[in-house]
């Protein structure tokens, strides 16, 4: 079943799926060589800059055609041309992410690429105050095309969204 995710649903599911991140995070599971966990936070800085900064041309060249968006609150989304229209219309100026450190976990998938876990938090820019608003968990599959060695999101879960307590700095 195939259910359109609302504007405030996109904005709310992709607030906390997707961040930036100055320095990579500086966790890895035990099973993760160093190089791949590098690649790993190289790709999700690319995709967050990406994200934060409106540009669609780069985000898009990050997902792959068929990707597939769920989100706990909001539903799904599924394909490239809507995830990026999505965050065209209710992300572009309005929220950003940040990864919260050393929340980053990446584990080799063999013969597919990788899998991400990690925690956000989103800030609303245009808001008076600049403190985070919000957390989710996200979970994103990253796959590795070796012909071309083209890293792409091919599915994400996005979920435990709430807001911070006031005792978080808001």
């Amino acid at each position: 079943m195939r259910r359109p995710i609302t504007a405030v649903a996109a904005v709310l599911a992709l607030c906390t799926a997707f961040a930036s991140a100055d320095t990579p995070p500086k966790t890895r599971s035990a099973s993760t060589p160093d190089d791949l966990f590098r690649t790993i936070a190289a790709q999700d800085k690319a995709l967050f800059d990406a994200y934060n900064t409106c540009d669609l041309e780069t985000f898009a060249r990050l997902a792959d055609e068929h990707v597939e968006f769920f989100h706990d609150k909001g539903g799904i989304t599924l394909g490239r041309e809507a995830l990026t229209d999505s965050v065209r219309k209710n992300i572009c100026g309005t929220t950003t992410r940040e990864f919260v450190a050393g929340s980053l976990e990446v584990y080799p998938m063999d013969d597919i690429g990788a899998l991400e876990i990690g925690t956000r938090r989103f800030h609303h820019p245009k808001a008076e105050s600049t403190v985070p608003v919000g957390e989710g968990k996200f979970v994103m599959l990253w796959q590795h095309d070796k012909a071309t060695d083209a890293w792409r999101i091919t599915r994400v879960f996005s979920f435990d969204h709430h807001a911070l307590p006031m005792s978080e700095g808001r």
